[in-house]
């Protein structure tokens, strides 16, 4: 039997090494630079390409590709348990070149791109000479590609876009947007005439595309296939979602454990109070079962397939939001007044679970879908009584017993002395 909760020491050393290359390297240039993949200054750049270096010749770039994708193929479990370490400092993402939300567009790239729309983006986009934005949701419609209206149509060799799209991440700074339309998923570069980016929101763009004009090539995989394309991009990069917020909780955790150890209040230390023992216990619990989970999806995963997986992805998916918000709320009151304020990550993290509860697919759907799957496996029970009905077990019990009574005298009346005492 096969039950091993240890890491590979090999992998184990490539983790620690991605542990001392993002606190030794990663997170003082955070504080010094911020967003440092993005700024223009060629000396800034230059530093970048340095770490990216490193990391490359780690073996550990674009990690979230498969081996035949060009990536280095480690799977969704060592992947994961990579996410737990880079998810704690907010630019390793983009150091490792697996930042959203150009993970998810480079993945389909690769998977139904061909070779000349890989050369023309897929390398610039792994090369970070250009960055993407993924234009999905609609104002109307959510995130219910059955509500979609933002529609392509064939003119010649072009096609011609027309529609709306809300919450657009980072498309104001990106160089390329991956369309969804109602017929296809297309490559539209922001400087197309036509794209219009609304002023608000500045960082979760409101789009409207009018008219753009975008050449025959420009539609990625086949027409009408961007639910499958979507799908694709989704399912694992939740996984890679969840064990990035583990590592929130984590650090949050760490935080109000610190916190507890060092403040004093009615004369004793706050870690000496009950309230703050149970904030502390729990979160500990819900972090040590979100993670478990989320590892042995991902396990689940590489065992068979995303598709196999998706009840279990789904799950995960509304579980990560729940914890973050628990986890990130204790953490806030156990910090007291400092806790609300933006001095430490506290805040941000708790101001983020709702989002995260938004974010690839609102949560109250995937909690439904969840149930859905769940129950195909389950049959109505006949009669008014359910399974588990004792009476009806205790005489089902008395048949299935019968034969062996029958065939010893002693063990039935011990039987029936038995029953007749209860």
């Amino acid at each position: 039997m096969a039950w091993d909760f240890s890491t590979d020491p090999q992998f184990q050393e490539k983790l620690d090494w991605v542990e001392r290359f993002c606190q030794e390297k990663v997170e003082p240039l955070d504080y010094v630079f911020p967003h440092a993949v993005r700024w223009p200054d060629p000396v800034v750049k230059a530093y970048v390409r340095e770490l990216q270096q490193e990391v490359k010749d780690q073996g550990l770039w674009a990690i979230f590709l498969d081996r035949e994708l060009g990536g280095p193929g480690f799977g969704q479990l060592r992947l994961a348990l990579l996410n737990e370490v880079i998810g704690r400092y907010s630019g390793a993402p983009s150091m490792f070149g697996a930042s959203a939300p150009d993970t998810g567009n480079m993945e389909i790239l690769a998977a139904y791109g061909t070779e000349e729309q890989k050369k023309r983006w897929l390398e610039p986009l792994l090369n970070q000479d250009m960055f993407s934005a993924y234009s999905m949701t609609e104002p109307q419609g959510g995130s219910d590609p059955n509500l979609f209206r933002t529609h392509a149509e064939r003119d010649g060799d072009e096609w011609i876009i027309n529609g709306e799209k809300w919450f657009t991440s980072a498309g104001r700074v990106a160089d390329l947007l991956f369309v969804m339309c109602t017929n296809g998923m297309f490559v539209v570069p922001r400087a197309t005439p036509g794209v219009e980016i609304m002023p608000e929101p500045r960082n979760h763009n409101h789009i409207v595309y009018r008219d753009v004009r975008v050449p025959a090539d420009h539609l990625l995989g086949p027409e009408n296939g961007a639910k499958v394309l979507a799908q694709r991009r989704l399912g694992g990069g939740r996984i890679h979602h969840a064990m990035r917020t583990i590592a929130q909780c984590k650090l949050a955790f760490d935080m109000m454990c610190e916190r507890a150890l060092s403040r004093e209040s009615h004369g004793s230390l706050i870690a000496e109070h009950q309230m703050v023992q149970e904030k502390i216990a729990e979160s500990y619990a819900a972090i040590k079962m979100l993670r478990l989970f989320v590892l042995e999806t991902a396990w689940k995963i590489d065992q068979t397939s995303t598709l196999e997986a998706r009840t279990d992805i789904a799950a995960v998916k509304f579980t990560m939001a729940k914890v973050l918000r628990e986890v990130s709320f204790n953490a806030l009151h156990i910090l007291g007044s400092l806790g609300t304020t933006d001095l430490t990550p506290i805040q941000a993290m708790y101001a983020a679970a709702p989002t995260m509860g938004i974010a690839d697919g609102v949560d109250e759907v995937h909690i439904a879908t969840v149930a859905r799957r769940v129950l195909r496996g389950y049959r109505p029970h006949e009669g008014n009584w359910p399974t588990e009905y004792i009476p009806a077990k205790r005489e089902q019990a008395w048949q299935r017993m019968r034969p062996v009574l029958d065939a010893r005298p002693d063990l039935a009346r011990a039987a029936e002395k038995y029953a007749g005492r209860h």
